[in-house]
């Protein structure tokens, strides 16, 4: 998933760049809140690590600005205020979660996978697709107790199509997804197709996969 650290101290910011993506997010750093407000306009994040002492901004203000723009993606907030009055703040403004520093980096993580298993109504990690378990976590697909070998991109698309069962989602949704925010001359289908075909291929030597449906000139859904 993608994540938006808005964070103007670089150490901290690259440190959390470093440990999400070897977690697999892709990760894109905004040190202003201006930075942020222009990231936030072109991509669609899953996640935001809000800290609310930017150099030119209250953090919790970007916060109100993206909810009343309807910003989908998940806030947590990131910052040294630790009195409650701030706690109450950010999360009556619309945060999911909130963490003062210093905080420990799995904690983080584990927050985060709580947050995505709210959002999805996911009771625990492991999600059924078609003959398919996914464990969103180990980051692993088994059919029964066999796990499907898979590159780290080609989970990620399943994993994404399977999180949003039932919507069509576009060539260019799933790469910006999966890639971060690319320019327009950047962008080529055929990196989600490819995808598609060899998960196609390495699934169907276990079990049918009718379920991974192409829809004509749009992209591609899991139906369920």
């Amino acid at each position: 998933m993608t994540v938006l650290i808005v964070e103007d101290e670089r150490t901290l910011a690259r440190e959390l760049g470093i440990f999400l993506h070897q977690q697999n997010f892709t990760c894109t750093v905004a040190r202003t809140a201006r930075e942020a407000r222009e990231q936030l306009a072109d991509t669609p994040f899953d996640f935001v690590l809000l800290d609310l002492g930017l150099p030119d901004g209250d953090g919790l203000q970007l916060l109100a600005e993206a909810k009343q723009n309807e910003i989908t993606a998940a806030f947590i907030v990131l910052t040294a205020r630790g009195a409650v009055e701030d706690r109450i703040s950010g999360l009556e403004l619309g945060a999911d979660d909130y963490l003062a520093k210093p905080f420990s980096l799995p904690e983080l993580l584990a927050r985060m996978h709580a947050i995505t298993r709210r959002r999805f109504g996911l009771h625990k990690p492991l999600v059924n697709c078609g003959a398919f378990h996914l464990d969103l976590q180990s980051r692993r697909v088994l059919f029964e107790d066999e796990e499907v070998g898979l590159s780290v991109k080609e989970f990620d698309v399943l994993s994404y199509l399977v999180l949003h069962k039932n919507r069509v989602l576009t060539r260019l949704q799933l790469t910006e997804h999966i890639w971060g925010n690319l320019p327009a001359s950047g962008f080529d289908s055929n990196y989600i197709d490819a995808h598609i075909k060899n998960l196609r291929k390495k699934l169907s030597q276990y079990s049918e996969v009718e379920w991974l449906e192409t829809v004509r000139g749009v992209g591609y859904r899991v139906k369920q």
